[in-house]
């Protein structure tokens, strides 16, 4: 309940990830509550409102007012830099701090460092916020995590935003509206920001995106008659579901079908399908499989019309998915809260990567306005143990994960892909886009100043499905594979 990671930082009793035997407010109002309902046998647990609403958090019932921006700011920094001396390790701070007492703690910083000074830099260098109320965007699905759960956790408030989260239909609608200005940021597919810049499917317009949302996350999933044609090879004339063109999910299916032997745009078709549409038409026939988010994947399972016949991650370990985005000028003209809703996103970000996070936060996203889905279905996403649908129940912890830091080398393999497949043409300038659009430098100024650790470089080679892809070579990648456009 990360509402109140704004908590004291020299508080031993106080866990600033919420993790069982924190003593504030809320968790032990929350602990209270579980135990209440642990005497009530008659209470109905299967209700995904329910349980939302049973871990919701709670605003604290302390007497003081709440803190000002500047102070929540100067609690933003001692946080940042309490968390970090220890590594992130809050059974190591809280062991410390309940030796030596907090007061010793703030001491000992002082001395070493000019915490004043600090703090004054710091908020001169954010100035006041230029917006506080924003708009963002939002598909439900999970990959949107970190979007959708810093709204009912408390982030957005955290660093001082007062933030609407709107479902949106599908990524097209998602696409007019944050470029209409309806959006002032938006949930965006990885690719989207690279397209919209390029004007691919759209009218060109600068955009940004400083973060990635979620990695790995995705699956094929195959109807149930469909269970004796596991080899692609198999698949000619089946019709498949993604939910963009521009997308993960629509190069990753190419990238696996081709290195199988088919192409995709002669011996399969490939349809648009927005993400909450999948399991019906799966049901109806109107699709053979998809290549989904979850939790459409799952649900397919849970609902008994189809299998997961591979996760994603094992085509590529780590590939990127899902994004947070926004427009240049939105960047340039309100950099002050442009610099807040990021802190926000990152901070949500990291905490969705901690496991012991993944069942809280699948309550806290399971209601109607987010992602409208049973809890148990969410918590076999996030958690990574799940049924397969083959009668297999599987323990994959990494089945989807949480990395905020936009790697250029992402958005090269992207591009390619792109211009593999006809989407782009012409000579691209892989690497000045890649930097251009996703804004890393961002990211890890962002990433820095809450302490989590950023990567030393921009670029990393990666391994799918066996064949290497150097960064430093992106045309001759496009080049070497048999199946192509052009």
């Amino acid at each position: 309940m990360p509402y109140q990671s704004l908590g004291n930082p020299y508080d031993p009793d106080l866990d600033l990830s919420h993790a069982p035997g924190c003593a504030c407010s809320s968790c032990s109002s929350h602990t209270q509550h579980q135990q209440a309902q642990a005497q009530d046998p008659t209470e109905h647990r299967a209700s995904a409102t329910t349980a939302a609403q049973r871990l919701a958090p709670q605003r604290p019932q302390e007497p003081q007012a709440p803190l000002s921006q500047e102070a929540m700011l100067d609690r933003v920094i001692e946080s940042a830099i309490v968390r970090g001396v220890f590594g992130h390790n809050e059974m190591s701070r809280r062991s410390f701090l309940g030796l030596v007492g907090g007061g010793t703690m703030a001491s000992i910083l002082g001395s070493l460092l000019p915490m004043d000074a600090i703090k004054a830099a710091v908020q001169e260098s954010a100035g006041p916020l230029e917006k506080t109320k924003l708009k963002v965007g939002f598909v439900p699905i999970t990959c949107a995590t970190p979007i959708i759960m810093a709204h009912p956790l408390g982030f957005y408030e955290k660093y001082g935003l007062d933030v609407d989260v709107i479902k949106t239909a599908g990524w097209a609608v998602a696409r007019d509206k944050s470029l209409a200005g309806e959006y002032d940021a938006s949930h965006m597919l990885t690719p989207m920001p690279l397209a919209i810049s390029l004007g691919a499917g759209s009218t060109a317009v600068p955009y940004r995106m400083p973060a990635v949302e979620n990695i790995n996350g995705q699956a094929i999933v195959l109807h149930n008659d469909h269970k004796d044609k596991r080899d692609p090879k198999d698949w000619k004339g089946f019709k498949f579901g993604v939910p963009f063109d521009y997308s993960m999910h629509n190069f990753l299916l190419r990238y696996y079908v081709a290195e199988h032997g088919l192409d995709p745009d002669q011996d399969i078709q490939i349809r648009v399908v927005p993400p909450p549409e999948m399991v019906a038409n799966l049901r109806a026939g109107n699709l053979d499989g998809y290549l989904s988010p979850d939790p459409f994947n799952q649900r397919a399972v849970w609902e008994k019309v189809g299998f997961i016949h591979i996760l994603t991650k094992d085509i590529w370990e780590g590939h990127p998915c899902c994004a947070f985005a926004c427009s240049e000028q939105f960047t340039k003209e309100m950099p002050n809260t442009y610099s807040a809703l990021l802190k926000a996103i990152v901070d949500a970000t990291f905490y969705s990567q901690k496991h012991e996070n993944r069942k809280e936060i699948a309550a806290a996203i399971a209601p109607t306005n987010y992602l409208n889905q049973p809890v148990p279905v969410i918590e076999q996403v996030l958690t990574g143990r799940f049924a397969d649908g083959l009668g297999n129940v599987q323990d994959v912890p990494d089945r989807i994960d949480f990395d905020p830091f936009p790697w250029h080398s992402m958005a090269v393999w992207i591009l390619t892909q792109m211009k593999r497949w006809g989407y782009i043409e012409g000579d691209i300038d892989y690497q000045g886009i890649a930097k251009e659009v996703y804004l890393a430098s961002d990211a890890g100024k962002t990433m820095a100043e809450l302490g989590y650790p950023v990567p030393d470089t921009t670029n990393e080679n990666y391994m799918i499905m066996g064949k290497e892809f150097d960064w430093t070579q992106p045309e001759a990648y496009v080049q070497s594979f048999a199946i192509k456009r052009g």
